[in-house]
């Protein structure tokens, strides 16, 4: 079951990531500020975090770097209340971005995307292999 780190500040949200993604088959944990997660990501060595892009005690944008300094290839969706912010940080090293809803159909699906990219389905050789029982 892949594992899902979500920081966020507000409670509400995190308990609905929470709920909602371990409905959907994801281990969540969760964390309410960007100066424990660094050593969340060490604890608990997620395959995903969701990061709040402005968080009260830290800048999701700051944190981010630090992610990417120390975790580098860790998927990072950004999910903000503002989508305005969606052009803005197209250049930024984020896997994905999200608009904060109660809806989580949108982020259940970048979840998917971006874990399906880190960890593409593996397929048995043989179902390459080309048809041969006509041949015999």
């Amino acid at each position: 079951m892949p594992k899902i780190l979500a920081a966020d500040d507000d409670e509400h949200i995190r308990l609905l990531y929470s709920g909602e993604l371990n409905e959907a088959g994801y281990d969540v944990v969760t964390v309410d500020c960007g100066y424990r997660l660094l050593q969340k990501i060490e604890e608990e060595k997620p395959d995903l975090v969701i990061l709040d892009i402005k968080m009260t005690d830290y800048r999701g944008l700051d944190v981010l770097l630090e992610i990417r300094r120390h975790f580098y290839d860790l998927p990072v969706i950004l999910a903000s209340a503002y989508d305005y912010l969606e052009d803005e940080i197209e250049s930024i090293e984020i896997d994905s971005y999200v608009v904060k809803s109660f809806d989580l159909t949108d982020l259940k699906a970048k979840i998917a995307e971006a874990l399906e990219a880190r960890f593409p389905v593996w397929q048995p050789v043989w179902q390459d292999l080309p048809d041969l029982s006509e041949r015999l």
